[in-house]
């Protein structure tokens, strides 16, 4: 959205206390003739209330932006606050859930170890970590591979461990960068029930990148990368099923 006079997407859904604003924000790699332009003048606002499916072809700028929003990159041009988390997320276990795309688990820790971890990490005593832990795998199906390490896990179960673990911090602001991409259409599902039902029962903002109209369908609003730009922002009917 490059026009100043423009309403930043999610405005309407976050004027109170937005989690997260994105104003003017750029993203641009290399430099000279390699220069690439990831994100073109993003503006935007997730609060606890809003459901986003952001969508757009591989390559439009959709994981940039999710990873902007986390605190996990700066921009290259704009700014970025973060008002309904106190400050940068960085150093703040709990405020970000993030799921990441590819393998992200720590080779050397047990599923249930590597929930766990960022919990202790936190600060948390080990019991009230393991308890979480304990029902994050329990919500995403998967309680049985608690002891299994990483490369005895399938492609499709170390994703769901992944998404247990962004789940157990109670995050303020949850950001999903294709978390179904490796998961067959009943896992899927079952995986965005999660998102949901965690979202609403802690009034976290959730954002979910996803090229799956399954998953886009079942989230409120649906905003639109074009080559970097936030091109289209449309609400959707606020589906509320859960399978």
């Amino acid at each position: 959205m490059s026009a100043p006079a423009r309403r930043p997407a999610g405005q309407d859904a976050t004027r109170s206390n937005p989690l997260v604003v994105c104003e003017a924000v750029s993203r641009d790699y290399g430099a000279g003739t390699a220069r690439v332009a990831a994100v073109r003048e993003v503006s935007c606002a997730v609060g606890p209330a809003t459901r986003i499916a952001l969508t757009g072809r591989s390559g439009s700028g959709k994981s940039t932006l999710l990873h902007l929003m986390a605190g996990l990159d700066t921009p290259t041009a704009g700014t970025i606050n973060w008002p309904g988390l106190g400050g940068v997320p960085r150093g703040r276990p709990g405020s970000v859930g993030f799921i990441f795309q590819g393998p992200s688990l720590l080779p050397e820790l047990t599923a249930v170890q590597n929930i766990v971890l960022p919990r202790l990490l936190g600060g948390h005593s080990l019991g009230h970590a393991a308890i979480s832990a304990a029902e994050a795998l329990r919500r995403l199906g998967i309680e049985d591979l608690s002891d299994a390490l990483p490369d005895q896990l399938s492609s499709g179960q170390a994703q769901r461990v992944a998404i247990a673990r962004a789940l157990a911090s109670r995050p303020r602001l949850i950001l999903a960068d294709e978390p179904t991409g490796r998961l067959d259409a009943a896992t899927g599902a079952r995986v965005i029930t999660a998102l949901l039902d965690v979202a609403d029962e802690i009034d976290a903002g959730l954002l979910v990148a996803t090229h799956d109209p399954a998953v886009a369908v079942r989230l409120a609003e649906s905003w639109q990368m074009n080559d970097g730009r936030l091109a289209v922002t449309t609400r959707g009917p606020g589906l509320t099923e859960r399978s």
